[in-house]
């Protein structure tokens, strides 16, 4: 498949044992903005240790997705972000995938405690309700939340101190916005999300930002221009890559095996790409 690139590189200144025993808490995290049984299936046939932690900072707990790959040495970790639909099977897919790979991947659950009765992904009514909820979260909060996960997760015996930031659609602007903010990150991933329009919050980046976006996705390419040149007067290092005929989410729409063949394309060679990525900015 043909991959259109933007790219722009400018000096860069300065990311157990057996599975989880209820799968019914461990699975409930579903997507309600469409059937993931598939992404289900997945996870639940995994044979790398999963489990469920509680994160906490100040008044918060945050529930988080963790998956740990069968390596004998110390790993890196990539911290999942999800997308404006919550924590779903798919994105607890992708946490287990890049277990596969040998990274530790942890993946929090944004909306702990924001759910009626204090719940979290699982517990809301509808996917309206879901994306009413994401778009309505502090950015501090996040920014908090995503802070003590990396604090973690870094901490972990199994972990070497390396971190990666990824995050999708609302999650991709969130690991961007992460990335101002966290000196110690190693690489941040944006997958179809808008980058910062405060230079001076670009200016705090401390490593490279590389973005993945579909062909069909107007709205959010429409920013991209900005973001390189904001990210070029500071000297930070932006890549991005658009990929032909794909459409915005295209990365868990090509996931799924009804997929149509530009989504499963792109999704195929943004892996490839990924992971590429991934094994050299460790």
């Amino acid at each position: 498949m043909k991959i259109a690139f933007l790219i722009l590189c400018a000096a860069l200144i300065a990311g157990g044992c057996g599975k989880i025993g209820h799968l019914a808490d461990a699975h409930a995290s579903h997507s309600h903005e469409e059937n993931q049984d598939w992404a289900k299936r997945q996870v639940e046939s995994s044979p790398r240790h999963q489990e469920w932690v509680s994160i906490k900072h100040g008044d918060r707990e945050v529930k988080s997705f963790v998956v740990y790959p069968e390596v004998s040495d110390k790993a890196p970790a990539v911290i999942v972000i999800h997308e404006i639909y919550g924590l779903s099977d798919w994105i607890m897919s992708v946490a287990d995938r890049l277990a596969a790979e040998g990274y530790i991947a942890i993946a929090p659950d944004m909306l702990t405690g924001m759910a009626p009765g204090g719940g979290r992904t699982k517990d809301f009514a509808d996917s309206s309700a879901i994306r009413e909820a994401v778009t309505s979260l502090p950015a501090d909060q996040v920014n908090a939340d995503l802070d003590a996960t990396a604090n973690y997760v870094k901490a972990l015996p199994a972990a070497n101190g390396k971190i990666a930031v990824a995050g999708f659609c609302w999650g991709g602007t969130q690991s961007f916005r992460f990335a101002s903010s966290r000196s110690d990150l190693s690489v941040a991933f944006v997958f179809y999300g808008t980058g910062p329009t405060d230079a001076k919050a670009v200016e705090r980046i401390a490593c490279p930002v590389y973005g993945f976006y579909g062909e069909n996705d107007a709205r959010v390419n429409a920013t991209i221009p900005e973001t390189e040149s904001l990210m070029k007067s500071a000297s930070k290092k932006f890549v991005a890559k658009i990929y032909d005929g794909a459409g915005h989410g295209f990365l868990r729409a090509g996931a799924d095996p009804n997929s149509n063949p530009a989504n499963k394309a792109a999704h195929d060679a943004c892996w490839k790409d990924w992971l590429d990525l991934l094994k050299s900015s460790f």
